[in-house]
């Protein structure tokens, strides 16, 4: 990591001191031989008048390619900076997915310039794919792909797609259509390469379509991909009619995105996707603020219960001592058991009908780790504290029947959540150890006042 640090400073270094010296031909000779991924990595180090003189050398192909690299303000950016006739041949090279992902980023005069330099056809199609609601198929598919008639043969559809083809997102696969454009089958590059020439797609298609509708949720499509090993994936509208497809680097970023947004309501956030160093002290306290203030007022109870057993703290004052171990350690089996179980559910591993089946298993997981728990704690508490027998049993009791507690609700409330359609995430830390904390004084009090004989 550190190495590869290294290089990209010494090849900006480099770069820059090429600029300064007006030696032109050296930067494109060095472009010409990076990867496009690498290139916008220099292009972000660099000044924005710097990045775009460098991003006007590059070839059209590799330009649009380092374009829709980059983040939405240095498109922004470009876009604002150069020409019409530059806008037309970045608009060109890019594909209609990566096209509309960039538009919606975008303030209206930039898409209203966009729009403005593409023709009446590309035009129309871009305003149908941004009409498609946000984390849906639909916004996220192309529509550029191969697609074939039953009746062609092998010779006529490798002639059609030598055709094409140089301006589909992929060719891996190829899509039969009726005449009404109805998905019926598909057919891979491979199978149209080892086939007989004279063989029809009819013969040919894999009628076993794994398909989804354009209105179908970002998150049903990456569960459709890592579940069948998916390159890419035909969208269809309500009709089943053929109107554009999923390719995989689509799907990497829904994953990518999915994970922040668990990541940030994990940790009582409002999601943003919006990188952190660009994101305003304001906004960052709006996002945070409405679960705290969320989490404080539900602290309540916690409170609530420590005043209705001011008697008993009153009469052993050495109970208070062992409140926040208590606390903690139930809310960190609660967390734990959430986390599988959010996991498990993401991954389709569980669902509403296997409930009782992961209360039954926290629950003996709770049982296990719990008595080694209250065995340690209490062999520490009659070393180490100054405490009687009794103490140290209301103690290790509390702690033994918390972490169990923890443990079922912990795997219970997110199966509960995904049932009523809340997503579980929610569920994670801060909501159990907000629960957990006023449910593990409130036994450990009883527990104390019973053991202790205190009225």
């Amino acid at each position: 990591m550190e190495e590869t640090k290294v290089m990209e400073e010494t090849l900006r270094d480099t770069v820059e001191r090429s600029l300064q010296e007006n030696r032109y031909a050296d930067i494109r000779m060095l472009l010409l031989d990076m990867n496009y991924v690498d290139i916008e990595v220099l292009l972000s180090e660099l000044q924005p008048d710097k990045m775009l003189r460098i991003f006007r050398m590059l070839p059209k192909e590799t330009a649009a390619e380092v374009f829709t690299e980059m983040d939405s303000d240095m498109q922004q950016y470009i876009i604002e900076s150069i020409t019409d006739s530059e806008v037309v041949r970045i608009m060109d090279e890019l594909f209609m997915d990566d096209t509309v992902d960039f538009l919606e980023e975008m303030p209206a005069n930039v898409v209203k310039r966009v729009l403005k330099s593409t023709d009446e056809a590309t035009r129309k199609t871009i305003n149908q794919l941004l009409q498609y609601p946000d984390d849906s198929a639909g916004s996220l598919m192309t529509t550029e792909f191969v697609d074939l008639k039953k009746e062609m043969t092998v010779k006529e559809a490798l002639e059609h797609i030598r055709k094409t083809g140089v301006d589909k997102e992929t060719i891996n696969n190829c899509y039969v259509v009726s005449p009404q454009r109805k998905l019926e089958g598909t057919v891979s590059i491979r199978t149209l390469i080892l086939s007989q020439p004279d063989a029809t797609m009819e013969e040919l298609m894999d009628t076993n379509i794994k398909y989804i509708n354009t209105l179908d949720d970002q998150e049903r499509s990456a569960y459709l991909f890592r579940k069948y090993d998916l390159l890419s994936m035909p969208v269809v509208d309500r009709e089943q009619r053929l109107v554009g497809i999923i390719t995989i680097d689509d799907i990497v970023d829904v994953i990518e995105q999915e994970n922040t947004e668990d990541f940030h309501k994990m940790a009582a956030m409002t999601p943003s996707e919006i990188p952190y160093l660009k994101t305003g002290v304001f906004t960052l306290a709006k996002n945070r603020v409405t679960w705290l203030l969320v989490l404080m007022i539900s602290a309540t109870f916690t409170g609530f219960i420590i005043r209705s057993f001011e008697g008993t703290l009153s009469q052993v004052a050495s109970l208070t001592a062992y409140m926040p171990m208590l606390m903690g350690t139930a809310g960190n089996a609660g967390a734990q058991s959430s986390t599988m179980i959010i996991r498990s559910l993401a991954l389709k591993e569980l669902g509403f009908s296997d409930i009782l089946k992961v209360m039954w298993k926290e629950l003996r997981v709770g049982a296990a780790t719990a008595f080694l728990l209250a065995v340690v704690n209490f062999i520490r508490i009659m070393i180490f504290d100054s405490v009687t027998i009794p103490i140290a049993l209301a103690v290790c009791l509390s702690l033994f029947c918390i972490v169990c507690l923890a443990k079922v609700i912990g795997g219970m409330l997110p199966v509960l959540a995904d049932k009523i359609h809340v997503d579980p995430v929610l569920m994670a830390s801060p909501i159990i150890t907000t629960i957990l904390d006023a449910l593990s004084l409130f036994i450990y009090f009883r527990f104390a006042t019973s053991i202790l004989g205190i009225a």
